[in-house]
């Protein structure tokens, strides 16, 4: 992975950023300690990320307070490893990230300003059982200062923000109130997809605590997780007689796995989607690992051992190194199957994993949350045209299952399987369906574009293996590149005299100055505001500076030979942010910035030309819905078998619903649609003239003449919706003029106290609901 991490917050990422922010400027002024603030996010939404860029944030924020923090990392394994590495590729440079057990075995004394410090706090907390003793060399009492002193000594100075990353893992109230006390920090951030604990509504209304709420739903409409879980989809397809259970559930997933992976390609992606196989911990589990070898084997796909094998089969147990999964990541990497025995440890990252293989245990056919959710990320944190590749796959050979209900996303496990009626004959519907394009930003398409303007400028002619001489021709135009620190002039022994205090007005100046050199965090924040300054029409500053910073960092590593620098992007940023040398690189970014408009506009245009799409809508032939989130209802002409439904249905759906059915003798089928999926019937409309969504109506209605009805329902209580109602049912109307050859009719529909009512007309006006514009719905031939 590059050392420059090109980061754009999505939508979602941002609003908690905010709220995380306004949160600890409240509660940083509060007396109190031991504050909280909980920050629940599901799996997948990038927790690590949002946290990181608030550290980044709160900094920037709040610079008159002094303050630190202590990343805790629950649970064995080295996840606080992964928290490290990550943290540092996010910041570039400033905050400094530190370990525990690297920097405090007792030459430190305290956590420096703005510093982030790791710790495993499993690793620290052993004690001697009889004792009561420290075992770790890090807490003991001794001759040098352990990492309690260190935590004594750095409350003095300034305040400690303890930060405890997937704080529900072994979440119980003697770990709390070790780590409490223990830290003793001003405030405390709980992150957690299922956060253990509350924060108290009357603590919440006095502002000595908080909550930050990621909604799920903006998760996944950003593209960043699988839309849904399906559960053993067209298992009962497989008619082999001869097959058990166990081959049954691998052989529908190896058929699956080989679909996904057309998909991609048709995609043209180069995304290799990777099994799961979760086999027993009992002893049983090693029968299983033969079977599976065996099965796999007989299919062409084998480990690879002493030279032979081809690679596409791995086998993680509990006792290997993270490592290897690290590897297994790898988006294009040649492994297929991944046999594992435990549920693989929180904080393993690997989008491209696709389908879960969980055979029967003895004791349990419980699903953990914590197996699900590594099949939860997508792999380019996008959607794509194809659906099949927007949802994950668990099969399974247990005869029924036990879903945990996860209070943060219990809509994600669909495993509620209908079926839709042989009554249904095909309707190719035009339906349309589009993702955003354009956030007003820049991305990484602007590296390029930076390189050839910079070259231009210096006349390096595009050759990057020649590092000495590039540094002399860059050299020639009078950029400064031999700088040990930056320094900035500071002002000094400026005077205010008592007598005339109250008559100050203007600047106050002084002609001493002193130099000093620029702290880290300074350094990078003047380096970012450079690069603000000349973003010109691109507003969305959070997703447009990473992007220019991996261009410069990029630029500077390809030509010059940075990445032999020390504390290379610190030199970097340096060089850029120099007196001397600003002016050159400022018009430089600015020349840039203008030619990458061209470049970003065409980009914006292919990616909506790419992500606007009109097909033939059909009604799916199988559909899954979730215990948690939908009922059963008995509708007689719903074109599926059972009827599950939204258990959140407003009170004018069920109500029209009621009158379908009590109509049933003039309907073959209905149907009830949804929002922002390829599977869901969409109408493109605007609204305002050139803003463009889609309009997903309530129902599709086959009635025994052939006719089509595509219905909205409304409530009298609702006139007009600003507008957005006379949109769709003015498009509406057009749309079904569009059709030609198809026998539709449609509009927005009311329940009034003499019945339905049904408006049809191409120019809508609710104000004339008591007029002619709203039709019984008895002319329409329905009772």
């Amino acid at each position: 992975m590059s050392k420059f991490m090109n980061i754009n917050l999505k939508n979602y990422q941002e609003k908690a950023v905010g709220e995380l922010i306004a949160t600890f400027k409240t509660l940083l002024t509060k007396e109190e300690q031991k504050k909280v603030c909980v920050f629940q996010a599901p799996t997948g939404s990038g927790k690590t990320l949002m946290t990181a860029k608030f550290i980044e944030e709160i900094i920037r924020e709040v610079p008159e307070m002094d303050l630190c923090f202590v990343w805790i990392s629950i649970g064995k394994g080295e996840l606080h490893l992964q928290s490290k590495h990550a943290l540092e590729r996010i910041f570039g440079g400033a905050p400094r990230v530190s370990l525990v057990e690297e920097e405090f075995t007792g030459g430190r004394e305290r956590i420096v300003r703005n510093e982030v410090v790791v710790v495993n706090w499993e690793k620290l907390r052993s004690k001697v059982r009889e004792t009561g003793d420290w075992k770790n060399i890090l807490m003991k009492d001794g001759e040098k200062l352990n990492f309690r002193d260190v935590l004594y000594k750095t409350r003095e100075q300034r305040k400690v923000i303890m930060i405890i990353d997937e704080s529900h893992i072994g979440a119980t109230a003697e770990r709390t109130n070790e780590l409490r006390d223990e830290i003793n920090a001003d405030v405390i951030l709980e992150m957690s997809a299922t956060p253990r604990i509350t924060p108290d509504p009357r603590d919440l209304a006095r502002g000595t605590a908080g909550y930050v709420f990621v909604e799920p739903k903006d998760v996944i409409d950003e593209g960043m997780i699988k839309k849904e879980l399906i559960i053993n989809e067209k298992i009962d397809e497989i008619t082999d007689d001869e097959a058990d259970s166990q081959e049954v559930v691998l052989q529908t997933a190896y058929k699956k796995r080989f679909e996904l992976k057309k998909l991609f390609e048709k995609e043209k992606t180069n995304i290799n989607p990777l099994v799961l196989v979760q086999i027993p911990t009992a002893e049983a589990g090693e029968d299983k690992i033969k079977a599976v070898r065996k099965f796999l084997a007989d299919k062409g796909i084998t480990e690879r051992k002493d030279g032979t094998g081809n690679g596409k089969l791995a086998i993680w147990l509990s006792e290997q190194k993270s490592e290897t999964l690290d590897w297994v990541s790898e988006s294009d990497n040649e492994i297929e199957f991944l046999i594992f025995k435990q549920a693989i440890d929180t904080g393993w990252d690997c989008p491209r994993a696709h389908i879960l293989v969980k055979f029967r245990e003895s004791h349990s056919e419980t699903f953990e949350i914590q197996t699900v959710g590594r099949i939860l990320r997508m792999p380019e944190q996008k959607h794509y045209a194809s659906e099949d590749l927007n949802r994950g796959y668990i099969y399974t050979n247990v005869q029924s299952i036990i879903v945990k209900k996860e209070e943060y996303n219990p809509n994600i496990i669909k495993h509620l399987k209908a079926v839709r009626k042989e009554v249904y004959m095909p309707i190719k519907l035009t339906s349309y369906y589009k993702s955003r394009a354009d956030y007003g930003d820049i991305t990484s398409s602007f590296t390029p574009v930076f390189e050839k303007t910079a070259c231009e400028h210096f006349d390096l002619k595009g050759d990057h293996t020649m590092f000495a001489q590039n540094v002399v021709k860059v050299e020639k135009e009078g950029v400064i590149l031999d700088v040990k620190k930056y320094q900035q002039d500071i002002i000094a022994n400026a005077k205010i005299e008592g007598t005339t205090f109250d008559e100050i007005e203007g600047k106050i100046d002084s002609a001493a100055r002193a130099r000093l050199t620029i702290a880290g965090n300074d350094l990078q924040a003047l380096f970012e505001q450079i690069i603000k300054e000349r973003l010109g029409s691109f507003k969305n500053v959070k997703r447009s500076v990473p992007a220019v910073k991996t261009a410069i960092y990029t630029w500077f590593r390809k030509y010059l030979g940075s990445k032999a620098w020390p504390e290379e992007m610190i030199l970097v940023q340096m060089v850029l942010a120099h007196n001397g040398n600003r002016k050159i690189f400022e018009e430089i970014l600015a020349s840039a910035i203008e030619t990458y408009k061209a470049v970003r506009e065409k980009e914006i245009l292919k990616r909506v030309e790419e992500s606007e799409q009109f097909y033939d809508f059909e009604i799916e032939k199988e559909s899954f819905f979730n215990q948690h989130t939908d009922e059963r209802v008995e509708h007689e002409k719903f074109v599926y078998e059972p009827c599950y439904l939204s258990a959140s249905r407003l009170n004018p759906e069920k109500n029209f619903e009621k009158f379908l059915t009590e109509n049933s003798e003039k309907i073959v089928w209905w149907w009830k649609n949804g929002e922002n999926k390829q599977d869901y019937f969409g109408i493109k409309y605007e609204y305002p003239v050139g803003v463009i969504h889609t309009f997903y109506p309530d129902y599709l209605v086959q009635l025994t003449d052939g006719r089509i009805g595509i219905i909205e329902t409304k409530d009298m209580g609702d006139r007009d919706g600003g507008n957005y109602t006379k949109a769709k049912a003015e498009k509406l109307q057009e749309y079904i003029k569009e059709q030609k050859g198809k026998k539709l009719f449609g509009g927005i529909a009311i329940e009034k106290s003499d019945g339905w009512k049904i408006n049809q007309k191409e120019k809508y006006d609710w104000n004339k609901c008591e007029k002619n514009d709203w039709s019984d719905w008895e002319k329409l031939d329905l009772e």
